[in-house]
């Protein structure tokens, strides 16, 4: 099992740099974290009273490794996840929020284990979580791997601006379901036909 250093540090290679995509909601983004949330959190880096992209363009990879472990998965209780779950949880949280928890207590409630879709990790879905895990050693994080990846899928179904966040250029896999997939065992990974097929109807 990789540290939540480790983890976290996946992350941010994934995240990569400085971006501020107008049709990502996110806004100003760097190594992952929005302008949104430096907002939250009073992340003033040149002191001139506001909170703007050019704080966000300051950001080191130190300051964001710390958000992330303190705000994506200290607080919202992802420790408290069987551990086959905590990696693709965490990346998750930290690019989608709540929707990561809200994602895992559906497949939970699918797998019969009684549980709320709050997006908050208490003692209800931690249990949930560690019953499946415990009923389904070694599918728990490819069934939610998998999840995340139709979560993404479904949001470029309805949105037609993040589609190039699913589906590259060329019509291969885009960011987000190598992202997904990236949690999945290969042998559920889909072939590239098969990620096609799935997207050819927003043609």
């Amino acid at each position: 099992m990789l540290s939540i250093r480790d983890i976290a540090d996946e992350i941010l290679d994934r995240e990569g740099g400085y971006v501020n995509d107008p049709d990502d909601p996110g806004g100003a983004t760097n190594f992952g974290v929005t302008i949104h949330t430096m907002r939250a959190l009073g992340l003033d880096l040149d002191s001139d009273g506001q909170v703007t992209p050019a704080d966000v363009k300051r950001l080191t990879r130190d300051q964001a490794r710390e958000i992330f472990i303190e705000h994506y998965f200290r607080r919202p209780g992802i420790a408290l996840l069987p551990e086959a779950l905590q990696p693709s949880v965490f990346d998750m949280y930290v690019n989608a929020g709540a929707n990561a928890v809200r994602i895992l207590q559906r497949l939970l409630a699918q797998m019969g284990q009684p549980v709320a879709v709050d997006g908050a990790i208490g003692p209800q879905t931690a249990a949930a979580a560690q019953r499946a895990a415990t009923e389904a050693p070694g599918h728990v994080a490819d069934a939610y791997g998998i999840a995340r990846r139709n979560y993404y899928y479904r949001l470029a179904d309805s949105r037609p601006a993040s589609r190039k966040y699913a589906r590259r250029r060329d019509g291969g896999k885009g960011g987000w379901i190598l992202r997904a997939e990236a949690f999945i065992s290969p042998k559920f990974r889909l072939t590239e036909a098969e990620h096609r097929a799935r997207v050819a109807a927003w043609d």
